[in-house]
């Protein structure tokens, strides 16, 4: 036996108790996979045979990384971002590319995403033009700022089957109890003149919704329901302060005729009204949209409105975001409106193992790792995603610690070793 054997040994065991101390260290550094020293023996070139052969020591062949899932653990930020499963997030810094599983993300002054190192993350961009995520090619680094919402007026939005549109669609039921009025005989017991929306004896029920110009500003809009005869119900329209209107019929561009029933209590014709108003703002002028009443009965229930949808909103501003597990980033504006603004992809490689570690919990791609391979979460060999959440280290800390007493004990043992062979050494120097 000679010294070599026992100074390999500490060599190895110094390069283990490295890897678990490096280990112990990042427990809690968000992302951090934990590294395992494999060791391989030696022996000399010799024509002896084996039986007479004796090894040289131990030497370390690899540190490798050990890619196994850490927990995830949930946090306040809706942009930290955790996988579940494999892939990398891609991050850029000016030309260089980097990937890494630590998804602590912020926004940055510009309004990008980024880690808590700089880089930003990339992904599919949403296109306003197209109205559409941009997918395909190289990911873009993915930005917030741009996401503010502009106004849009109250249009035209296709109503199935009709040919036209609703713009503004109502639900709601006028109650059949209700006695009808008249507006022509002065002498009849029901009379009530013409409809004047301060007085209510002149109109049975009335219900008002907000519609938007072409500058996001919004607009009264009060529609007056009269019953006539037991099934028919007259209908007005009043914009703002304007006087009351009768709408027109939008296939015929007559005023619209009344809304009739059948013995059922079922709408008879659900053709949308049309309404349009000229503007003296500076907005798009005339104002023009339908109003659906599909959906409309009337049943001996008390006057409701069970739906109310329009399509105009105004202008709005990010107020939040949303992140699903497809990595869709969804926004969340001012004006009570949702819209994709990008979304995450993800990486993986055919073999991780040959990643280049780069610190800061990022490795860069090299010909060992082979090529990368970016798609969307949940497809092929990716994860998934889960918003607010971080992967903690997959470090197993108890675990690092009996491995830490087992190194320092091998440590150790290599030096008994070297004392014993000095021992021999010295006896040997003592012999006369």
């Amino acid at each position: 036996m000679g010294f070599q054997q026992g100074l390999s040994g500490l060599s190895a065991s110094s390069k283990s108790l490295d890897a678990i101390g490096n280990n112990i260290a990042n427990s809690n550094t968000v992302g951090f996979k934990q590294s395992r020293s494999e060791f391989a023996d030696m022996y000399a070139n010799s024509f002896a045979t084996s039986s007479t052969i004796s090894g040289m020591g131990a030497r370390t062949v690899a540190v490798t990384q050990q890619f196994a899932q850490g927990n995830v653990t949930s946090t306040n930020n809706p942009l930290d971002i955790a996988i579940t499963g494999n892939g990398y997030f891609r991050m850029v810094d000016g030309e260089s590319v980097s990937y890494t599983r630590n998804g602590q993300f912020q926004v940055n002054k510009d309004g990008f995403i980024v880690g808590n190192t700089g880089q930003k993350l990339t992904g599919w961009p949403f296109e306003i033009t197209a109205n559409a995520l941009q997918k395909g090619g190289t990911p873009a680094p993915l930005q917030l700022s741009n996401g503010n919402i502009g106004a849009k007026t109250t249009g035209w939005t296709e109503v199935a089957g009709l040919g036209v549109s609703a713009g503004l669609q109502f639900g709601m039921n006028l109650d059949a109890s209700q006695l009808p009025k008249d507006r022509t005989n002065p002498l009849a017991t029901n009379y009530v003149g013409a409809l004047n929306p301060t007085d209510i004896k002149t109109f049975t029920n009335s219900t008002s919704a907000q519609v938007y110009d072409s500058q996001g500003v919004a607009h009264a809009l009060t529609i007056y329901f009269t019953k006539m005869s037991p099934n028919t119900w007259e209908v007005r329209t009043r914009f703002d302060s304007d006087p009351v209107s009768a709408p027109n019929d939008p296939i015929t561009g007559l005023p619209y005729p009344d809304v009739v029933f059948d013995s059922n209590g079922n709408l008879i014709d659900n053709t949308p009204l049309t309404f349009s108003t000229t503007l003296t703002s500076g907005a798009t002028s005339p104002l023009a949209f339908h109003i659906g009443l599909d959906g409309t009965t009337q049943y001996g229930s008390p006057f409701g409105v069970n739906s109310l949808k329009q399509d105009g909103y105004p202008d709005g501003v990010l107020t939040g975001v949303a992140i699903d597990r497809e990595g869709v980033i969804l926004g969340k504006y001012s004006n009570g409106q949702n819209r994709a603004i990008g979304q995450v992809t993800l990486t993986n490689f055919t073999n991780s193992q040959g990643l280049q570690n780069l610190g800061d919990n990022r490795w860069a791609e090299t010909f060992a790792s082979g090529q990368p391979r970016t798609n969307d979460p949940g497809t092929s060999d990716l994860g998934t995603l889960q918003s607010a959440s971080v992967e903690d280290a997959n470090v197993d800390l108890t675990g690092e610690l009996v491995n830490l007493i087992t190194a320092q004990r091998t440590y150790q043992a290599n030096a008994q070793t070297i004392k014993a062979q000095d021992t021999i050494l010295q006896t040997i120097v003592n012999l006369r």
